[in-house]
């Protein structure tokens, strides 16, 4: 019987088990409770034959070479897989799983609280009544955007983007959206929702919320020249990817009055935020919580961990994406 096989997990994660994961391997080390640094991970990974990862976690060709052929599978903490080389993995024989579906409902609960918290100026309004300036009722005070009744643009309907549009129906929402292919008609219907171009989504859209992945063809998807076509009493949010909108153009956007707000859950150079955005007026900036309720993180983590055994037991994983 051979021994048992080593593992990395590149930091502690909610719902990982690390006594049961020690029952089927062996730990390359005690996870830290921060992000594992890059030559710390690249010290660890030699000999491993699984990898469970973050999308902190840069998992490309120096990282999966450093491995080495005992290398069988990464499974990443998270949907989005744009911090792991498919390709090389491919090369490589690597399978890649990811955490799918067991966030969708958290993501759309924070994408339609940034659309109310945007548009109705909340976090404004919360700095002002700490800051002691509430003097009492003023008519003329943060006044805001509605959302109930207004056409909301999603941008992305795939799983996360269609729980967005159910919310939506309770808002009593005209729903456009828009994707790489149209839906099956029978899926518009039960989601009441139209297809549009992107830029026709833009210019007719009271709120247009991203939810696409980030591939070649969406990164800088949302830059100046996009936000030139939206309202001017729009509201954009973000809960998919940084890399989708130009920050700076979105900042320049709020500045200047090309859009009414913007409501982000994630950015370009995580944790580093653009200056100019940090700087701009009615933007409700969050720190990339999306899936952070307790519930989803524990599942989130489960699911990975049954993704890795799976595979470093020969069998099929719950959610491979290669």
């Amino acid at each position: 019987m051979g021994s048992a096989p080593k593992v990395v997990v590149t930091r502690r994660l909610p719902g990982v088990s690390l006594a049961r994961l020690a029952e089927k391997a062996v730990l390359a080390a005690e996870p830290p409770e921060v992000p594992m640094g890059r030559e710390e991970l690249l010290s660890r990974v030699p000999g491993a034959a699984g990898i469970l990862c973050t999308l902190a976690d840069r998992i490309d060709s120096p990282l999966m070479e450093a491995a080495g052929p005992s290398l069988k599978v990464v499974s990443n903490y998270a949907v989005g897989v744009n911090n792991i080389d498919l390709a090389e993995a491919a090369r490589r024989g690597i399978r890649v799983c990811n955490t799918p579906d067991v966030l969708t409902q958290a993501t759309a609960d924070l994408a339609f609280s940034l659309m109310l918290a945007a548009s109705r100026k909340l976090s404004d309004a919360e700095r002002a009544l700490r800051a002691g300036r509430f003097t009492g009722w003023d008519p003329w005070g943060f006044l805001g955007m509605p959302v109930y009744g207004k056409t909301l643009g999603i941008v992305g309907m795939g799983k996360i983007g269609s729980a967005v549009a159910v919310r939506a129906a309770g808002f009593g929402m005209r729903i456009l959206y828009h994707n790489r292919r149209a839906l099956p008609a029978e899926r518009e219907k039960v989601l009441r929702a139209e297809y549009r171009g992107f830029d026709a989504l833009l210019t007719e859209s009271d709120f247009v919320v991203l939810c696409v992945p980030l591939t070649p063809e969406t990164r800088g998807l949302v830059d100046r020249e996009r936000l030139r076509r939206m309202k001017r009493s729009a509201v954009l949010v973000n809960v998919s990817r940084g890399e989708v909108v130009d920050e700076g153009a979105l900042a320049a956007a709020l500045s200047q009055g090309w859009i009414f707000a913007a409501g982000l859950d994630v950015y370009e150079r995580e944790p580093l935020v653009h200056p100019d955005l940090l700087a701009a007026p009615k933007a409700v900036l969050l720190p990339h919580i999306g899936s952070a309720t307790l519930e989803t993180r524990e599942r989130m983590g489960r699911l990975a961990m049954e993704n890795l055994l799976a595979v470093l037991s020969g069998t099929e994983p719950p959610c491979a994406v290669n």
